[in-house]
């Protein structure tokens, strides 16, 4: 049953996301496919990916229990206060404590999951930052 409400919402949100390409006020100096044609493209796959799980669906998923649907909930939580405090705290500090968090929910022991933080968070500033050149969000120490 769930795969069938997933498809159907998934139909209807194609269906809008069509409607809404439609609106797209083409220039004139357009290319030959226009604007219009990708976001038709990606709603036409949507759509057809939808009816698929709509129409031959899976078995009924054995829902997780009530912890670790606590732990998903957590998890989200987490990510929704590493965007907050990415203003705040700069990237590299909030990516390192929600990275080490993530990391420890999926197994790894306290101070592995430290460490994987800090590395990710790191390796990601040093990627992304310095040899890329991009803009991320600067901490109270300027990183």
């Amino acid at each position: 049953m769930s795969d069938r409400i997933f498809g159907v919402f998934g139909i209807l949100l194609a269906i809008g996301f069509a409607i809404s390409a439609l609106y797209i006020e083409e220039s004139f100096l357009s290319d030959a496919v226009g604007p219009k044609a990708f976001p038709l493209i990606i709603a036409a796959v949507l759509g057809i990916s939808s009816a698929v799980i709509a129409f031959r669906p899976d078995p009924e998923p054995e829902w997780p229990a009530i912890g670790r649907l606590v732990e998903i909930g957590a998890a989200v939580v987490v990510m929704i206060l590493y965007t907050e405090l990415l203003p705040i705290a700069g990237f590299v500090i909030a990516t390192a404590f929600a990275a080490a968090y993530l990391a420890w929910r999926l197994g790894s022991g306290p101070v592995e999951a430290v460490l994987t933080g800090v590395g990710t968070s790191v390796g990601i500033y040093v990627i992304f930052h310095l040899v890329l050149g991009l803009s991320l969000a600067r901490g109270p120490w300027g990183f």
